[in-house]
């Protein structure tokens, strides 16, 4: 049985008060001041700079490759990601879904179903 791991967005300081970074915090062990990365059963992506500061997509999908090399190097745990950046962030699925399209070949990878209907084969 691998043990499941909530990937939810975050800002880079690691502040987890609002959203799924709050559920993270309470339930999951991500740990207030660290915006990134593997905690306890938590993965943070930056999606945001700041509280209040969105971070460009471009910076979102940096931060994303290096989740899906982790996730890759982990075939022990199960990631269950969020729809990350589509919330506070502001981001539409639409931009978001495509910066995990190989993630979608990962076994320990299960993505949101705001992001599969973006992520059809057949559209790329």
């Amino acid at each position: 049985m691998s043990t499941e791991i909530f990937v939810f967005g975050s800002n880079i300081e690691g502040i987890h008060k609002k959203g799924a970074a709050l559920k993270a915090y309470n339930e999951y062990g991500a740990i207030m001041g660290n915006g990134e990365g593997m905690q306890g059963r938590a993965y943070a992506i930056p999606t945001k700079a700041t509280p209040w500061i969105t971070l460009p997509l471009t910076a979102i999908n940096l931060y994303v490759a290096k989740f899906i090399c982790f996730a890759k190097g982990c075939p022990e745990l199960m990631f269950h990601v969020t729809p990350i950046g589509c919330g506070l962030a502001g981001h539409d699925a639409s931009n978001i879904a495509p910066m995990f399209r190989l993630a979608t070949d990962l076994h320990n990878v299960r993505l949101p179903k705001e992001f599969l209907h973006y992520l059809d084969k057949e559209g790329f």
